[in-house]
């Protein structure tokens, strides 16, 4: 089933080319169905990339996905135009009396930072809170992740002596959990972040379980153990060339960064994540979002 965006928005024009099923709002209409709405708070300055990314992957399902993207006003994008921002994302106080079935909070790259001194933190902490209240379930990106389990379990993170970069395998910790059903015992994840969550904090935690953990990169798919929190420190949602874009971008500046690894195998990109990125996403929707969320969505603040 189709994915539901703006004609104009430039994931549109870019998934059908890729003959991923989009839909439009006058078709999507015209069907007798309620789509599952999906609201995405995109803090990465590859706007356009990581909308397109997302989108791409939430197409995968035979649900219509509805998607709404949300912007923090305490902060102004600088890589993208103001009217993409103004056509295509809303801010909180223009959807705090809505409600939805799911939601996705990137990460960003401001992870040297301490939290409190991220100049959109006392923002993002109200929409967390939007999150708990509004959303059937919610999926914390990279940097999404850390900040979200510093707010509600307060699991702080550490900076790394080098950058983790590249796509890492990782092994299932739980034999049988719903949201890696389909997916390899072992199976590999993007990562690009200078900072770790000590695995001790989450696997002792009471309210969290890791359903997935790298010797290199750590523990990186954990849930809340009410199902309503998924945590996930890596980037399944990168496309081929993302890291490639990264590595090159930081040669070109003369950072410190080692070549990705696991990426290039014999001058070409080993692309080794994208069945995983998919039923997991697709899991996601299935069974944290679409089998739980109710018909009537104006009643998940009482769900």
């Amino acid at each position: 089933m189709p994915i539901l965006i703006p004609k104009s928005i430039p994931a549109y024009k870019i998934l059908e080319g890729e003959n991923v099923f989009v839909m439009n709002k006058n078709r999507a209409e015209s069907q007798d169905i309620r789509p599952i709405e999906i609201l995405i708070l995109n803090l990465m300055p590859t706007k356009i990339e990581t909308e397109t990314q997302l989108a791409r992957l939430l197409a995968n399902t035979p649900l219509q996905v509805k998607l709404t993207f949300l912007k923090t006003k305490t902060y102004e994008a600088k890589n993208v135009s103001k009217s993409h921002m103004d056509e295509f994302y809303k801010s909180l106080d223009e959807i705090k009396n809505l409600s939805f079935d799911g939601m996705i909070i990137t990460g960003a790259p401001v992870e040297t930072l301490e939290f409190e001194e991220v100049e959109y933190w006392d923002e993002l902490k109200e929409i967390f809170e939007f999150a708990d209240k509004n959303v059937t379930s919610t999926m914390y990106i990279c940097w999404g992740a850390q900040a979200a389990l510093y707010y509600h379990y307060g699991i702080n993170k550490e900076l790394l002596p080098n950058k983790l970069f590249g796509v890492f395998p990782h092994k299932k910790m739980v034999l049988y959990e719903a949201l890696l059903n389909g997916i390899d015992d072992i199976f590999y994840i993007p990562q690009s972040r200078h900072t770790k969550i000590n695995d001790a904090d989450l696997f002792n935690n009471k309210d969290l379980v890791v359903l997935a953990s790298s010797k290199e990169a750590g523990a990186t798919v954990i849930k809340s153990s009410d199902n309503k929190k998924l945590f996930l420190l890596g980037h399944l949602e990168y496309d081929k060339y993302t890291l490639d874009k990264e590595y090159k971008r930081d040669l070109d500046k003369g950072l410190p960064i080692n070549e990705p690894k696991n990426y290039y195998i014999d001058g070409d990109i080993n692309v080794i994540w994208r069945s995983t990125a998919n039923i997991l996403f697709y899991n996601w929707l299935n069974y944290y979002v679409y089998q739980v969320t109710p018909y009537e969505i104006k009643t998940i603040k009482k769900y």
